[in-house]
C-alpha cells in the first residue's frame, strides 16, 4: 500500500498555525488560518482533451483538499508560454507549475532521459511507478531538478505509447531510414535503430505527418492522438509501443513556490497527482480497445509487433541507454538502479 494516504490524512489535519519555522519567510497570508493561495498551471495538452480533462480533475481534487484555500489556474499547452519555454519559465517563476514530459529536456540533463519513458524496458506501468515510490525514484528525479530551482512533486504514469506512421512499419528492421519525431531517451533508442529522428513539440506532430516532414511519430496514448486526429494523416498505427511501453509525465513546481507553501497545500498536490495517475492509467486501459477499433474505422491498419523482434532489438537498445547517460553520475545512479530493479521483476536477466 501508497504510503501516501496516511500521510494525507495526517498532514492535511495539520492547522496552519503549526507550520514548520522553515516557513516562517512565506507571505503572511499564507500563513495565516483560512488564507488562501492562488498559483498558475500550464498543461501538456490541448483544451478538451481527455488527458487535459484528467489536468482539470487535479486541480479540482487539490482545491477539494484545501477547502477551496489552494487554487490552481490551469491553462492548455501553449497558452501562456510555448512548450518549449515552460522549463525556463516555471524556473523563473512566470508561472508555479506544469505538466511536463523530462525527456523534452533530457538533452540537457541526462539524468531526464530515465525519468520519462524506458524504450525496451518496463513492460508494465506498475512497475515503471513502482520504481519512483518504491525504489527511491522520486528523491533521484528530485536532485536532478534541484540545480534548476524546481521541485519534482509526482508522476503520472500511463501505458505505452504507439507508433504513428504514413508507411507501413512491420519489424524492427523497417525502422532504418526512416524520418521519425521521438524525445528524450526513445531520440536515442530509435536513432540507434536506424531512424533519422527529429524532437517536434507535441503541438507540431500532426502538421510534420501531414506535410510528410517525417514518416513516423510517437505523440501520446491512442484515445489522445485518436482526439488529436492523427487517424487522418498516418495510417498505420504501430503497437506495443516498444519505443515507450510506459510513460510518466510529471508535475514540476516553481521550487521557491513550493517552499512557501504550507504542509498540507504540499500534501494536497502530492495527493491529488497521485490519484489522478492511477485514474488516467485506468481510463486508458479500458479505453485502448475501444479506440483501436475507431482507428480501423478510419481506414488506418493495427500493426502488432512479433514480441520475439523486439526482444531480440533489446541489446541495442540497452547499449543507446548506457550511452544516453553522456557519463553524468545522477543519470548513471538512475539507470543502474532501474536495472537492478527490471532484474528483480525478472524482466532481464
Amino acid at each position: 500500500m501508497s504510503k501516501l494516504p496516511i500521510a494525507r490524512r495526517n498532514i492535511l489535519k495539520t492547522a496552519l498555525a503549526g507550520a514548520t519555522a522553515a516557513a516562517v519567510t512565506a507571505p503572511l497570508a499564507v500563513h495565516a488560518q483560512g488564507a488562501s493561495v492562488t498559483w498558475r498551471m500550464q498543461a501538456l495538452w490541448d483544451g478538451g482533451t481527455t488527458p487535459q480533462k484528467f489536468e482539470e480533475r487535479f486541480v479540482a481534487r487539490v482545491a477539494e483538499l484545501t477547502g477551496g484555500r489552494f487554487k490552481i489556474n490551469l491553462f492548455a499547452a501553449g497558452q501562456i508560454v510555448p512548450a518549449a519555454q515552460a522549463f525556463d519559465a516555471v524556473r523563473g517563476g512566470a508561472f508555479e507549475l506544469m505538466k511536463t514530459f523530462d525527456g523534452y529536456e533530457a538533452g540537457k540533463i541526462p539524468a531526464f532521459a530515465f525519468t520519462s519513458t524506458i524504450p525496451f524496458g518496463f513492460s508494465e506501468s506498475d512497475d515503471y511507478e513502482a520504481w519512483f515510490y518504491e525504489k527511491g525514484g522520486l528523491d533521484l528525479v528530485r536532485q536532478a531538478y534541484a540545480p534548476a530551482g524546481l521541485h519534482y512533486i509526482a508522476p503520472t504514469v500511463y501505458g505505452q505509447e504507439p507508433l504513428h506512421s504514413k508507411v507501413p512499419i512491420r519489424k524492427i528492421s523497417d525502422l532504418a531510414g526512416k524520418k521519425g519525431r521521438f524525445v528524450g531517451l526513445a531520440s536515442a533508442v530509435m536513432g540507434a535503430l536506424g531512424v533519422s529522428v527529429t524532437p517536434l513539440p507535441t503541438g507540431e506532430v500532426y502538421s510534420a505527418l501531414d506535410k510528410g516532414v517525417i514518416d513516423m511519430a510517437d505523440r501520446g496514448d491512442l484515445t489522445a492522438n485518436f482526439e488529436a486526429g492523427l487517424a487522418e494523416v498516418a495510417k498505420y498505427v504501430v503497437v506495443p509501443g516498444f519505443h515507450q511501453p510506459t510513460t510518466a509525465t510529471a508535475y514540476v513546481a516553481n521550487r521557491a513556490a513550493h517552499d512557501r507553501l504550507p504542509p498540507e497545500f504540499k500534501a494536497a498536490l502530492a495527493v491529488a497527482a497521485r490519484e489522478v495517475s492511477a485514474a488516467l492509467r485506468q481510463n486508458i486501459l479500458v479505453n485502448d480497445a475501444t479506440v483501436l477499433a475507431k482507428y480501423a474505422a478510419k481506414g488506418c491498419e493495427i500493426i502488432r509487433f512479433n514480441p520475439a523482434d523486439v526482444l531480440a532489438a533489446r541489446p541495442k537498445a540497452m547499449a543507446a541507454w548506457r550511452t544516453a547517460t553522456k557519463g553524468d553520475p545522477l543519470a548513471t545512479k538512475i539507470l543502474d538502479s532501474q536495472i537492478a530493479f527490471m532484474k528483480e521483476l525478472g524482466l532481464m536477466t
